[in-house]
């Protein structure tokens, strides 16, 4: 069997398991965000915390909700890595430093898992499983949490009414992430990798040192890592280390894990907005965004061009041979479209133009399908745009899912469009026009100027994955970074709950004869070119100085 081949029956492979699960996993969901009955270990959980599951939220309350339970995750991650010298369990690693445990406190609970450190070589067993895993279920259901409330924005009528954020976060942790990482992690197991809690061992020596591994608990992680679109993983090498993926098959399971939820979360918001067919409209939307940067990014790694990558099949450098290209490019093409950040080969080492195709991934917003929640959210406010384009086009006022998309609306829109590209190209300008942090540049010209857009992209986008040639485990790196991920995180939450909030408030509006057919296959190539050509204009000059200019030199 050729490469391409094996990459396109993989392709087919993974949509045929997404496409199986989709309508149960999303029905699911759905009655798990409706239902009216708690468990009874939710209302432990509810006592300890002193929440009340019932009490309804406004827009504000709900958003106070998520910033006072992100901000007290940062805190105890911090201090956590701070005091990992004196714990136990800490494998004779120290403290990590302030700015360091900064990042990383950041990082995870923002759902990026931006890491700037060797896993295996920094973070003891506590830090990883008490810390880090933790943040890995949280900060997804903070995701999800807030998706839904949008969605309840657009069901709902003169109510503001959003939810409860307590409940929505208990419930997204304990009946859909806990469960479906039990059962992958098992899965994962028997496959190989690795599971344990055993201390560092040296396994050889060779001239000049000595070679050493560590135990950790690498299948659990690995499971909700990919499950939550987290991406920070124990191993340096992340997804490429046979500890933490050690065969085809297991790719393909965590390619899978990272796009289920997304991808069926359009079959929530279609229940419960009462129209299933708005719910394939949004799928239709991220499907074939999805699988044209996957068609894509095999393209250009697949092209045979030199006597080497004729050799090899194709640009093999910086891949696992054991995952391919196909493998590696149907991964590395997931984990940006959503907010992983995950990796099983290096994209410092794609091709020009294969770099250039995941760092766009990014640049769309992260929306097809997008991270858990995040990706939703995102999809519903370009959804929210244009609408607004059609009304411009046939002069009439704009509407999506019965309610009125006014001058309100649209600047909330606008404002959570402009948050994340502005982000990025300030602090890559900053990095670039200031002495010290060139320095930090593994590679000169175009591909070194990719290497910093690339990390300040992944960053603001909450994304967490590198082109590791940057040495970014720097005072300025590690503090502007851990400042991108905060407002990339938590600003565009604002403005989606705040359009959640004026939504509600709202009375539906009648469907007439020139409502706008938001469930049509015409609205869905409408959605596609506004994503595109508003993501073009905004970052073309800077993909132009970059993997542009390297994939056509």
């Amino acid at each position: 069997m050729g490469p391409v081949l094996a990459g396109v029956l993989q392709l087919l492979a993974l949509i045929g398991a997404l496409a199986l699960v989709h309508v149960p996993f999303g029905t699911y969901m759905a009655r798990v965000y409706s239902s009216k009955k708690h468990l009874r270990v939710e209302r432990w959980i509810y006592r300890g915390i002193g929440a009340d599951p019932d009490a309804r939220m406004t827009w504000p309350a709900y958003l106070r909700g998520v910033l006072a339970f992100s901000f007290a995750g940062v805190l105890f991650l911090y201090l956590l890595q701070r005091l990992q010298g004196v714990l136990p369990g800490s494998l004779g690693f120290s403290s990590v430093g302030p700015a360091q445990s900064f990042n990383t406190a950041v990082s995870f609970v923002t759902n990026t898992n931006w890491q700037s450190y060797a896993g295996e070589q920094t973070m003891g067993h506590v830090v990883q499983t008490v810390g880090l895993a933790v943040q890995n279920f949280v900060s997804a259901a903070v995701g999800m949490a807030v998706a839904v409330a949008l969605v309840r924005g657009f069901a709902r009528s003169r109510s503001g009414d959003l939810g409860n954020f307590w409940a929505d976060l208990v419930r997204g942790t304990l009946r859909i992430l806990v469960p479906v990482a039990v059962l992958a992690a098992v899965v994962l197991v028997a496959c190989g990798a690795l599971q344990n809690f055993s201390g560092i061992h040296e396994v050889g020596q060779f001239a000049g040192g000595r070679q050493q591994w560590g135990g950790g608990a690498y299948a659990s992680q690995e499971v909700i890592k990919e499950l939550g679109t987290n991406g920070g993983g124990v191993a340096n090498a992340n997804s490429a280390h046979p500890f933490e993926n050690p065969t085809p098959f297991t790719n393909l399971l965590e390619i899978f894990l990272i796009l289920v939820i997304p991808f069926s979360l359009t079959r929530t918001f279609g229940v419960l907005v009462g129209n299933v067919k708005q719910g394939y409209a949004i799928l239709g939307t991220m499907a074939g965004i999805w699988l044209g940067f996957v068609a894509l990014m095999m393209w250009t790694e697949f092209a045979h061009h030199g006597p080497a990558l004729q050799a090899a099949g194709g640009a093999m450098e910086g891949k696992e041979v054991r995952f391919g290209i196909g493998g590696s490019s149907i991964f590395a093409v997931t984990t940006t479209l959503t907010s992983t950040g995950a990796v099983d080969s290096f994209h410092s080492s794609f091709t020009g133009l294969g770099g250039g195709i995941t760092m766009l991934g990014m640049m769309l917003g992260e929306i097809a399908p997008g991270g858990v929640g995040s990706g939703l959210y995102g999809m519903l406010i370009m959804a929210v745009i244009a609408v607004f384009i059609a009304g411009l086009m046939v002069g009439r006022t704009p509407e999506y899912l019965g309610k009125k998309i006014g001058a309100r609306e649209m600047k909330l829109a606008a404002c959570y469009l402009l948050v994340t590209p502005a982000l990025v190209l300030v602090f890559t300008a900053a990095s670039l026009a200031l002495p010290t942090p060139p320095h930090s540049m593994l590679n000169p010209g175009a591909h070194g100027f990719s290497e910093v857009l690339y990390a300040f992209t992944s960053a603001s986008n909450n994304n967490g994955s590198a082109f590791a040639g940057l040495n970014a485990n720097t005072d300025w790196f590690n503090t502007t970074t851990g400042l991108a991920m905060l407002l990339g995180r938590f600003l565009p939450m604002v403005f989606v709950l705040a359009l959640a909030g004026s939504l509600a408030g709202q009375r539906p509006v009648p469907v007439t004869a020139g409502t706008l057919r938001t469930e049509k296959p015409l609205f869905t190539g409408l959605l596609v070119g506004a994503i595109l050509i508003i993501t073009g204009l905004t970052y073309f000059p800077a993909l132009a100085l970059g993997p542009l200019a390297e994939g056509l030199a």
